[in-house]
């Protein structure tokens, strides 16, 4: 049986050469890639308001300045009002995290008691368990884990603010003079797919867009519901608090809720009586109007990608970037469904004829 060769020519080589440096580069680049994501997010967010600026014979470079000086001041503004409460109170229940665990520990031990649980070997798990120091120790590693992997975006509050202020940067431009670069970019490819590509950057922008402005409303108004409720339920003194983490976990999908609702339940454990099952069953109200009602309605219709895709990219985003992956990675994958329905799955399912057929009538014939 004659074997048959296996020739790389010269063109191939070079191809497969280029190829690897530039993956190389990107690789070192990383930083700059995820600041330029966090951009195109941030600009695709931004794009409905001054696209009705300029709906308002607004010159687009004009708007983009009082766009970005609005957000500023409005940021500003709410930081100047609830900023300091807002602080104050969450370092109150991180004075008081201690003495909530180990009210939750008597009563885990309690419990375990009753139900003739008394080894000695189930008490001390139970102890380990709700050992602070090890709880501590054990979130600051998971913390710093998270934000090692969001290549250096975190890093101390310098090098945060930096990569923020060089993100926002960078989105200004891209909305001021996004068709030049559109147009600059698409030139790289070969007809017809310029133009198809070019094609694809305003619905890409609008999903991406759509997604994190739904992401953006559902987390303040569940922040404000949940401050409101936490307040007339008797917890006045860190009502705001934990209103401001559960709306800024519910960025997060899936997994936000659930870490928004853990400081809630402590300080209702910590409270006792029936406090606590009343902080459940409003977390258990909130998140299933959030998922039937709330995501449905301003996130679910406009993203288009199901549930499924939705998790993997959260789960992936974390892995990869950290607990900034977890919030901007979804939104890419909302963009890229757009390119894979428009460039492959609608070409292959080939034009579809919605008009029905005409109505045939049966002619006379004719008289002679």
């Amino acid at each position: 049986m004659a074997q048959r060769e296996i020739t790389l020519s010269i063109p191939t080589l070079l191809t497969l050469t280029g190829a690897g440096l530039l993956l190389v580069l990107l690789w070192q680049l990383r930083w700059l890639l995820v600041v330029l994501m966090i951009a195109i997010v941030i600009a695709a967010t931004l794009a409905p308001a001054i696209a009705r600026a300029e709906r308002l014979k607004i010159p687009r470079w004009l708007a983009v300045i009082l766009i970005y000086l609005a957000l500023i001041g409005g940021l500003v503004l709410a930081g100047l009002v609830i900023g300091p409460t807002v602080a104050e109170q969450i370092q109150r229940l991180g004075r008081k995290l201690p003495s909530y665990l180990d009210i939750l520990e008597s009563l885990v031990r309690d419990r375990a008691i009753q139900l003739g649980l008394n080894d000695p070997i189930v008490l001390e798990q139970i102890n380990q368990f709700f050992d602070i120091q090890a709880l501590t120790s054990w979130g600051f590693r998971t913390s710093q884990e998270l934000l090692i992997r969001s290549y250096s975006l975190t890093r101390g509050f310098i090098g945060g603010s930096l990569s923020l202020l060089l993100a926002l940067v960078l989105s200004g431009y891209l909305l001021s003079g996004g068709d030049r670069l559109i147009s600059g970019f698409v030139t790289l490819f070969p007809t017809p797919w310029d133009q198809r590509l070019a094609a694809q950057f305003h619905p890409m922008g609008q999903r991406m867009g759509n997604y994190i402005q739904g992401r953006i409303l559902v987390s303040a108004i569940l922040g404000i519901v949940i401050s409101i409720a936490l307040r007339l339920m008797g917890l006045t003194e860190v009502a705001l608090g934990l209103g401001v983490i559960a709306g800024f976990t519910n960025l997060i999908p899936f997994f936000g809720p659930v870490l928004g609702a853990i400081p809630a339940l402590l300080v209702a454990i910590g409270q006792g009586g029936w406090l606590f099952l009343w902080v459940l069953l409003l977390f258990v109200i909130v998140q299933n109007v959030e998922t039937y009602v709330l995501d449905p309605l301003l996130v679910g219709n406009t993203v288009q990608v199901l549930p499924i895709y939705q998790l993997l990219a959260v789960l992936g985003g974390t892995q990869v970037l950290g607990i900034v992956g977890a919030i901007i990675v979804p939104p890419w994958v909302a963009g890229a469904g757009v390119l894979l329905e428009n460039l492959y799955l609608g070409p292959k399912r080939g034009p579809v004829d919605l008009l029905p057929p005409p109505l045939t009538t049966p002619q006379e014939p004719e008289l002679e």
